[in-house]
């Protein structure tokens, strides 16, 4: 019982990670569309976003399956309850990656508005910040799930940034509000992004350490 008890813990796990690679390459797909005008490349982000909502089902299952039959303790229940949260989170990434890319279509039949601000570099830390959150999954690394944390307000920044440049542009042209909200709205999607890896992050530090640093809590140092 035990050994199939691990083998079904390692099954999840391995399903987890694989629902993060595959919102991973959305997310990073999605960005690549926006930055090379690629309305293909958008369009297939959109197309797969079953795939993932099939998947973060098929997680939930197992999560729920294990919960109710095996009656897992300690360690092994916080794994589990963690990653039915974590799996929520990898989905609402997946959304997010779509939003991008809806937004990315929108622009593609207007003139660039201007180069893309600082959307690049956001989009760099989201998606380090959520490699790096499921790295620390696989670990068990609390130490790089604080690093996590630690890139949010850069990213929040970024984002009030992004906001008053193009603000500033609609302000002096109305003809550019349409493209300068889509742009905004880009912005927000990753703000969101680096949200959800933030909470990825605060449950691999509860995994790990059985700490709760959710809404400010200290983040413990070992």
């Amino acid at each position: 019982m035990e050994r199939h008890f691990e083998t079904e813990m390692q099954a999840l796990r391995n399903r987890l990670l694989g629902m993060g690679a595959m919102v991973e390459e959305r997310m990073h797909g999605a960005v690549v569309a926006l930055m090379e005008r690629n309305a293909a490349a958008a369009e297939a982000i959109i197309a797969g976003d079953q795939e993932v909502n099939e998947l973060q089902i098929e997680v939930d299952d197992r999560c729920l399956k294990l919960l109710a039959l095996q009656q897992p303790m300690a360690s092994d229940l916080r794994l589990i309850t963690a990653a039915m949260k974590i799996n929520a989170d990898l989905e609402r990434i997946g959304d997010q990656a779509v939003n991008i890319a809806e937004n990315s279509l929108k622009l593609m039949n207007a003139a660039p508005l201007r180069p893309l601000i600082d959307l690049p570099r956001m989009a760099e830390i989201a998606e380090a910040m959520t490699r790096d959150s499921l790295d620390a999954f696989v670990r068990k690394d609390a130490a790089l799930a604080r690093s996590v944390l630690a890139r949010d307000d850069e990213v929040d920044q970024l984002k009030d940034h992004i906001f008053r440049v193009l603000l500033t542009y609609m302000m002096a042209d109305p003809g550019t509000i349409e493209r300068a909200l889509s742009l905004i709205l880009v912005s927000r999607n990753l703000e969101r992004i680096a949200d959800h890896a933030t909470n990825i992050a605060e449950d691999v530090i509860f995994v790990v350490l059985a700490r709760d640093v959710r809404h400010g809590a200290a983040v413990p140092l070992e």
